[in-house]
C-alpha cells in the first residue's frame, strides 16, 4: 500500500521591501499630521504672545487645524480615485510643507490661522490613507504589524506634540515646531517615490463627485466652528456677523443633505449612522475625540497659566499618557482576540471619565505631579476605547461601506476635538466671569479676616491688586475644574452605548479599512 501523499500548504505570500517603504511612508506620515494636531498647545502661550492674540483666540490656532482635518478625511478616498495614490500622497505632503512654513514664518493670527487650516487640509489625507496603504500592500497575516505601527503614531502623535514643541520653543524658538516638517517631509516623500507605484489618474472622477457634500461639509463645519468660537465675544445672536455665519452653516449643512440624496457616491455617507452600531461606535468616537483633545489642550495650558510651567515641562506632563500606549501597543492583536469589545470599550471610557474627574479637584497649588496618575489611566483608557472602536467602526458594515465607514468615525473623532476646543473656549469665559463675581460677593470689607489680610499687605492700596490676582487665580482654576468635570461626566454620559456593540468574530484579523 503507498504512503499517502502529505500536501505542504504554500508558503505564505510575504511583503517585499517596496511593501514596507510604502508602510513606512504611510506610518511616518500618519505620525506628522497627528503631531501636529498638539504640537502647539504647549507652546501656545508663547504664540499668543507674538502674534498678539488672546488666550480665547488662540483656541483657533488648534481648531483651525482640526476642522480643515475634518473636511478632508471623508474626501481622502475620492481624491485617491481621481489623483492615484501616489500622486496624491506626493501633492498632500508638499503642500503640508509649504503650509508649516506659512506658520512658522506668521507673524499674525490671520496668517497663522490660514497655515493652520492648509496644514488640516493638506495633513488630514495622510491619516486615512495609511490605513489604506496596509490594506493594499501587505498580506493579511502580516497587516497586525502595519496596524500596530499606525496605532501607535495614532497614539504617540498627539502627547509627543506638545513635547516635541515645548522643547523647541524653550531650546530654539517655536517657529521650529512648524519648520520640523521639513526634513521630514523630504524623508516621507523619498519613501512615497520608492514604495508607492504610480497610478493613472482619472479626472473624469471630477465630474462625479458629490459637491453638494464637499461644498456642504467645508460650509458647514466652517461656520459651525466660528460660530461656536466667537459667539460668547460677540454676544451670539445680538451679532450680524454670527447671524451671518449661522446662514452659511445652514447652508451648507443642507447642501450636504442634498449631496446624500442626489449623489451616487457621496462625499461621506451619513446614512451609516442610522445603523444601531455604527451609530454608536461614532457617537462614543465623538466624545472620546473631546476628551482626547481636550485634555490634550487644557492640561498645557493649566500648567502655564496656574503653575507657571513653560512649554517644555508642560510637553513633558502630556507625553505621560502616552507611556501605556506604547506598552499595549505591542499586544493589540492578543488583546482584539481575547477581549470582548463591549468590556473594553466600556473600561476605556470609564477610565477616560475618571482621570477626568480625578483632575477636577485640583487647586492653585497643583502642578504636573497632580497630573500624573490621571495621565496613565488616559493612556491605557484612550487604547481600549479607541483602538477597539476604530476596528468596531469597519466590522460594523459591510465590506463594501469599510472606507466610508473608517472615514466618517475619523472625522466625528475630530469634530468631536474641535468641538470641546470650542467649547473650552465658551467655558472659560462664562464660569471664570461668574466664579469672579462669586468671590467678590464673598468678600466684605468689613469682615475681620479682610481688613487682617489688607494690614498684613500693607495697607488698601496694595492689597487691591493682590487680592485681585488672587481671586483671578482662584477663579481660574475653579473654571478648569468644571472643564474636567463636563469632559468625565460626558464620558459617563455614552457609557450605556457599548450595550448596542457586538463582539468580534475570534479568528478574525484586525481590520484594515480600505479607502
Amino acid at each position: 500500500m503507498a504512503d499517502p501523499v502529505i500536501q505542504t500548504p504554500p508558503p505564505l505570500e510575504r511583503a517585499d521591501l517596496a511593501a514596507w517603504l510604502a508602510v513606512a511612508a504611510g506610518t511616518l506620515g500618519a505620525l506628522m499630521a497627528t503631531l501636529d494636531i498638539s504640537i502647539v498647545n504647549s507652546s501656545l502661550p508663547t504664540i499668543q504672545g507674538e502674534i498678539g492674540a488672546s488666550g480665547t483666540d488662540g483656541t483657533w490656532v488648534a481648531t483651525s487645524y482640526l476642522v480643515a482635518e475634518i473636511v478632508i478625511i471623508p474626501m481622502a478616498a475620492w481624491f485617491q480615485r481621481v489623483l492615484g495614490l501616489r500622486s496624491f500622497l506626493l501633492i498632500a505632503a508638499t503642500l503640508f510643507t509649504m503650509f508649516s512654513v506659512v506658520c512658522g514664518t506668521a507673524n499674525t493670527l490671520t496668517v497663522m490661522i490660514i497655515g493652520r487650516v492648509g496644514q488640516g487640509f493638506t495633513g488630514g489625507a495622510l491619516i486615512p490613507t495609511a490605513q489604506t496603504i496596509i490594506a493594499m500592500r501587505l498580506p493579511r497575516h502580516q497587516q497586525p504589524i502595519g496596524i500596530a505601527a499606525f496605532g501607535v503614531t495614532a497614539i504617540m502623535g498627539p502627547v509627543m506634540g506638545p513635547l516635541i514643541g515645548g522643547w523647541l520653543t524653550e531650546n530654539v524658538s517655536w517657529h521650529y515646531a512648524f519648520f520640523l516638517n521639513l526634513p521630514v517631509c523630504a524623508a516621507l516623500l523619498t519613501l512615497l517615490i520608492l514604495g508607492l507605484p504610480h497610478e493613472r489618474s482619472d479626472l473624469s472622477q471630477f465630474a462625479k463627485a458629490d459637491w453638494w457634500g464637499i461644498v456642504g461639509l467645508a460650509l458647514g463645519l466652517g461656520g459651525l466652528t466660528v460660530l461656536l468660537e466667537e459667539g460668547q465675544r460677540e454676544l451670539w445672536f445680538a451679532s450680524t456677523l454670527i447671524r451671518q455665519v449661522a446662514v452659511v452653516s445652514l447652508i451648507g449643512f443642507i447642501s450636504l443633505g442634498i449631496g446624500q440624496w442626489r449623489s451616487a457616491r457621496p462625499v461621506i455617507k451619513l446614512r451609516l449612522l442610522a445603523d444601531r452600531q455604527f451609530g454608536a461606535v461614532a457617537t462614543m468616537g465623538l466624545v472620546l475625540g473631546m476628551v482626547l483633545y481636550g485634555t490634550s489642550y487644557v492640561i498645557p495650558q493649566f500648567l502655564a497659566l496656574v503653575s507657571n510651567y513653560n512649554a517644555l515641562q508642560s510637553g513633558k506632563i502630556v507625553l505621560i499618557s502616552g507611556l501605556p500606549s506604547l506598552f499595549m501597543m505591542a499586544i493589540v492583536p492578543i488583546l482584539l482576540k481575547r477581549i470582548d469589545v463591549r468590556i473594553a470599550v466600556a473600561g476605556g471610557l470609564l477610565i477616560m471619565g475618571l482621570s477626568s474627574l480625578l483632575d477636577a479637584e485640583l487647586s492653585s497649588d497643583a502642578d504636573g505631579s497632580n497630573f500624573i496618575a490621571s495621565q496613565l489611566m488616559r493612556g491605557v483608557g484612550q487604547i481600549l476605547g479607541m483602538l477597539f472602536l476604530s476596528q468596531a467602526c469597519v466590522r460594523s458594515v459591510p465590506r463594501e461601506d469599510a472606507g466610508d465607514a473608517s472615514g466618517l468615525f475619523n472625522a466625528m473623532r475630530n469634530l468631536g476635538g474641535s468641538l470641546a476646543l470650542a467649547g473650552i473656549g465658551i467655558v472659560q469665559d462664562q464660569r471664570q466671569w461668574l466664579h469672579t463675581r462669586r468671590l467678590e460677593e464673598g468678600l466684605h470689607a468689613n469682615s475681620p479676616l479682610v481688613q487682617a489680610k489688607v494690614r498684613a499687605m500693607g495697607g488698601m492700596l496694595r492689597a487691591l491688586p493682590q487680592l485681585e490676582a488672587q481671586m483671578q487665580l482662584q477663579a481660574l482654576v475653579m473654571t478648569f475644574n468644571d472643564i474636567f468635570w463636563i469632559m468625565g461626566l460626558g464620558t459617563m454620559v455614552v457609557l450605556p452605548l457599548v450595550l448596542l456593540l457586538r463582539p468580534f468574530s475570534t479568528d478574525a484579523a484586525p481590520a484594515a479599512a480600505m479607502h
